[in-house]
């Protein structure tokens, strides 16, 4: 099964853009600086901006920033924006099995809910302090 990296894409992006906030930055500038294909960079701009965490401007002048303060975006912002469905999944399973189904599903829950509580603690602002600290050592 493939790993789903929107979520990491659509933060470092974000950061990119938190650190130049009064600037447009384009999407073929974000790419670059993350060594991805432009292409991603619109479809997680999109969602980012439908969701109210990115104003964007078309055009020969345009490009993307923070609709918010680095400070008012939380990583849970981010994950309901890019990722916002279920993290785990149950399959439907034969009568047999169903008991150790709503088992699991009680475990999933608490532990999607342990996620979803940590990524709400940390802002934009926090982890874009805390990658300048590691990237000036």
């Amino acid at each position: 099964m493939a790993a789903n990296t929107r979520f990491a894409t659509g933060v470092h992006a974000l950061v990119l853009l938190a650190a130049e906030p009064d600037g447009l930055q384009t999407s073929e500038e974000v790419a670059g600086k993350l060594n991805i294909n432009p292409v991603v960079i619109r479809r997680v701009f999109s969602l980012l901006h439908r969701a109210g965490l990115l104003l964007s401007q078309k055009g020969p002048h345009g490009g993307s920033k923070l609709a918010r303060s680095p400070k008012a975006i939380t990583l849970a912002d981010i994950y309901a924006a890019l990722d916002g469905g279920d993290l785990f999944h149950t399959a439907s399973l034969s009568a047999q099995t169903a008991k150790v189904g709503g088992a699991l599903k009680k475990v999933f829950v608490s532990a999607e809910s342990a996620m979803r509580e940590e990524l709400e603690k940390t802002t934009l602002n926090d982890l874009a302090k805390k990658a300048g600290k590691k990237g000036k050592k």
